[in-house]
């Protein structure tokens, strides 16, 4: 059995989502994208739907539970406000990552920071190292100390890594800086 990470549901608004803005669905999409052999999205979280009931509440404020809402996809995109161009390109990385449709092998290793995560994939000869701020308000800076075995190198070992969502090549070693926002 393989579990589903849904990144919302219809019916909860979870206060992460309601206060943390944009910030908070992209942290959403990449962990569940990353984590999960599937994953999936409600109607709405691409373009940040985070208004509640009524404050305190965690219930949306036009839930689709009982209704269709439409919406003019493009008129968000336009607008810059829409995630569905990030939601494209993490589910263009799972296309080209057999790690990410697996769970197996599943590494966590340690940031020095609480609010950043690290965590590593590996399938045949890919593997994917996944750095996430958990902080949607603040620019985090962290070392990230890598288990080189578990990612099939020496510990003396460097590697190049590419960031996936921005194309920028870094040389990783088993102690690594890094500065999210």
């Amino acid at each position: 059995m393989r579990p589903n990470f849904f990144v919302n549901t219809p019916d909860i608004l979870h206060a992460y989502l309601q206060h943390g803005g944009r910030p908070a669905f992209e942290v959403r999409a990449v962990l569940a994208a990353t984590l999960s052999p599937t994953w999936g999205v409600y109607s709405g979280y691409e373009l940040c739907e985070n208004v509640p009931l009524r404050e305190g509440s965690e219930e949306y404020l036009d839930s689709e539970k009982y209704q269709l809402r439409p919406r003019d996809w493009e008129a968000a995109e336009r607008e810059g406000r829409s995630i569905a161009p990030l939601i494209t390109r993490l589910n263009e990385v799972r296309r080209n990552s057999p790690a990410l449709r697996q769970l197996r092998d599943l590494h966590f290793h340690h940031a020095d920071k609480d609010a950043v995560i690290a965590y590593s994939k590996r399938s045949g000869s890919n593997t994917v190292l996944v750095v996430v701020n958990l902080d949607p308000h603040h620019t985090q800076e962290a070392t990230v100390s890598l288990d080189m075995p578990r990612l099939g190198l020496d510990w003396h070992e460097t590697v190049p890594v590419r960031d996936e969502l921005t194309g920028v090549i870094y040389h990783w070693g088993r102690a690594n800086y890094v500065r999210l926002t």
